[in-house]
């Protein structure tokens, strides 16, 4: 493919230098992709006004090349995962190491544990050694067998870690704050003048990443919470005034929430970061509240974690990763129902459901598993032929390779898109519950 660049503006992914050598995937007759196919960026009518140059960005489709950077026998592959737990992270382990080891027969892939903490020397967290053997059930399981941790550790050290098992690839598995460690140790390896390419998975369960369709996790939170409201709707059923209340993962983005509520249209209500609501009458959602209670006996809350942190007050700690620690919403929620309906002499019945480490630590399901497998497989696709300070995912239903520097600001639910328009319909819960005209 040869774009016209007055129409397309083509995305490269960094590379560490030509690809010399023949890739053994040949002799399993693999087809082979080119850095000369591309996909382009999703774009709809209202954008091409935004935009100063070409109307369509383009980016390179993720794939096996069939000439490599590193030549397998001597290349040593690394593994860490960072930040909070999420389902198909032992999936994607696994399918980097059988990928490695196997498709292209590495020379070997190292596990670092405990996250960045795993590539600092002081911590004395020896890799494991990890092969198609000790990786082959890991993906039954949730967690990480490589375990994890938080916080950024020093740029410097964990490069002489790398260097000092003679790393030639890592593989970063975590969200923001690994993310942005990704792109620290590149500069580093950049700054040394190593060959080492440094590639990001991103796993992040509230599906936030700008330009990436889906991250992994995604669907199996939304599958654990459709079972958990079930419950908190047969609890609200079951009492006078019966109100069931949960809260799902989402700092700063809606999306669990949201798609649990169309998935489970037993929801009357869905909060989210990306809606600012009040509790007050007489537009607050507390009266709105009273009036589903009036109608119908009982009510069915779902509100993500990020949802109302305009109604507390006060400095936010921050947690090792720099990230804030949100105040709890679901308590608030519950303390405020409560005091309500008692200054209204109402009877209620208020279970509270936070479902949100049974749903971290569950195995992925069937789609995610797929998911993982291909973001593992083409991440080492990547890697193998050179790319570096990229990502690997999901986009208008393929998967790209996506350099570091395009990942922007988080990936938020619109309140004119389809997906709340489709809440609004489902839930039946007004389109404003604020006191603003």
């Amino acid at each position: 493919m040869n774009p016209d660049e007055s129409m397309f503006r083509i995305v490269p992914t960094e590379t560490l230098g030509p690809c010399r050598y023949d890739s053994p995937l040949g002799a399993m007759r693999q087809r082979f992709y080119t850095d000369g196919e591309w996909v382009i960026r999703r774009t709809r009518s209202h954008e091409f006004e935004e935009l100063e140059g070409p109307p369509f960005e383009c980016f390179e489709r993720s794939g096996a090349r069939e000439k490599l950077y590193f030549r397998p026998q001597d290349t040593t592959v690394g593994i860490v995962t960072c930040g909070g737990l999420c389902p198909g992270i032992n999936d994607v382990i696994r399918a980097i190491t059988f990928a490695a080891a196997e498709g292209y027969g590495v020379k070997q892939v190292l596990g670092f544990q405990y996250g960045y903490e795993g590539l600092v020397a002081k911590y004395y967290h020896r890799p494991i050694e990890l092969n198609p053997d000790n990786t082959d059930d890991i993906h039954e399981k949730g967690g990480s067998i490589l375990k994890s941790s938080r916080g950024p550790q020093d740029t410097g050290e964990i490069v002489d870690t790398l260097q000092h098992y003679c790393v030639d690839i890592l593989f970063a598995i975590g969200g923001d704050g690994t993310m942005r460690g990704v792109r620290d140790i590149h500069d580093e390896i950049a700054r040394r003048g190593l060959r080492i390419s440094v590639i990001g998975v991103p796993k992040t369960i509230d599906n936030d990443i700008s330009l990436v369709e889906r991250t992994f996790g995604y669907e199996t939170a939304v599958e654990s919470a459709w079972s958990t409201i079930t419950s908190a709707h047969a609890e609200a059923k079951g009492y006078r005034n019966g109100i069931g209340l949960v809260k799902l993962m989402g700092r700063d983005s809606g999306w669990i929430a949201a798609s649990t509520a169309l998935a489970n249209s037993n929801v009357n209500f869905c909060l989210i970061p990306e809606v600012p609501f009040d509790l007050e009458p007489p537009n607050g959602f507390l009266e709105h509240l009273r009036r589903r209670l009036m109608r119908r006996a009982h009510a069915v809350i779902v509100v993500a974690e990020g949802a109302g942190q305009n109604l507390f007050e006060g400095e936010y700690e921050r947690d090792k990763s720099g990230n804030k620690r949100l105040h709890d919403i679901g308590v608030l929620l519950q303390e405020q129902i409560e005091r309500f309906f008692a200054e209204q002499n109402t009877e209620i019945n208020l279970k509270y459901f936070d479902p949100s480490y049974l749903i971290r630590s569950t195995p992925a399901n069937a789609n995610d598993s797929e998911y993982c497998l291909r973001l593992g497989h083409n991440a080492v696709h990547a890697a193998m032929a050179g790319k570096t300070n990229c990502i690997v995912g999901l986009h208008c239903g393929v998967l790209v390779n996506l350099p570091m520097p395009m990942i922007g600001e988080r990936k938020r639910v619109d309140p004119n898109g389809w997906t709340w328009q489709s809440v609004l319909q489902a839930t039946r819960q007004p389109a404003d519950m604020t006191h603003e005209e």
